[in-house]
């Protein structure tokens, strides 16, 4: 890692912590500090399951805990079990907790325009155009990748939903059933494995890796929401799984897809695939794909 990458970054978050506030106890002119405030913010007009909410911030329960029993000691909020299952909590905001909210939303306001309001008309275009893309990359750099079992609530989620979009784009439609889908065995060790991409705790993709005996590797099921496109999780997928394919000695890696999924192909040929005779005998594929990966995996 470059040092002086990390001291850019070092001093912007000390110019944004100062900026923005964050490290005075009266956030906002309010008498709460910011994580207190954001919490209110986060719960929203619905109220949140606690134990999402706290996955959400990336928070401990302990710290959670804590913030909610001032709240509730203010009179902002209620926590109560739900009915069904005592273990899981439920926090809302009270009619002050609503208003402190309404308060908060008009104060942000007013913080976000003392933020542009020195500036020229260019300027403020510059920041709020650099701002974006900040949040972009910051996003993009909160995703995790888990290996998980193909049958985990959430993997089955992100295959449900790519499925789905196969039924709406491809011409003749979509049938896993018709497919060379592989089964949930084939991406479980020692047989392949399953990755799954989440942003606060939301699963928002996911890859497949098929490691069969004396053959290629093979990437299969790669999906990615489309809310979450331009994160540039697809190219993280593909460097991923070719590093793990590198561990499992394989030297070949291989896919193949349909040719309505455009972006999907000019993906694979930016990361070195190049395209082959056929391989297998997918009915919905239109392109067959190979990487030699002997070497360090694409950036």
């Amino acid at each position: 890692m470059d040092p002086e990458q990390i001291n850019q970054v070092r001093r912007f978050n000390r110019t944004v912590t100062e900026r923005v506030g964050v490290l005075h106890e009266h956030y906002l002119g309010r008498d709460r500090p910011v994580g207190e405030a954001r919490l209110l913010w986060e719960i929203g007009g619905q109220g949140q399951d606690v134990r999402r909410l706290r996955e959400r911030l990336g928070l401990d329960s302990g710290y959670v805990s804590r913030l909610l029993r001032s709240l509730e000691a203010d009179g902002l909020v209620t926590v109560e079990p739900q009915p069904r299952d005592r273990r899981v909590r439920t926090v809302r905001l009270t009619a002050a907790g609503r208003a402190e909210r309404v308060m908060l939303d008009g104060r942000s306001d007013e913080l976000a325009g003392s933020l542009l309001k020195p500036l020229n008309t260019a300027q403020r275009a510059r920041l709020v155009a650099a701002m974006a893309e900040v949040d972009q990359l910051l996003t993009a750099a909160t995703v995790t990748l888990d290996t998980v079992d193909p049958d985990h609530p959430d993997a089955r989620h992100c295959l449900r939903s790519y499925f789905a979009e196969l039924q709406a784009r491809f011409d003749t439609g979509f049938d896993p059933a018709r497919s060379l889908l592989p089964d949930a065995g084939e991406l479980r060790p020692p047989h392949g494995l399953f990755l799954l991409a989440r942003l606060h705790a939301e699963p928002i993709g996911c890859a497949g890796l098929k490691l069969p005996s004396g053959a290629p590797a093979e990437i299969k099921r790669m999906w990615v929401a489309p809310h979450a496109r331009g994160l540039g999780l697809g190219r993280r997928f593909l460097a991923d799984l070719e590093a793990r394919a590198v561990q499992h000695g394989r030297e070949v890696l291989r896919l193949d897809t349909n040719k309505a999924l455009g972006a999907a192909i000019g993906l694979y040929h930016s990361y070195g695939f190049q395209e082959v005779p056929a391989f297998n005998d997918e009915p919905y594929a239109h392109h067959w794909f190979e990487k030699r990966i002997t070497g360090l995996p694409s950036e």
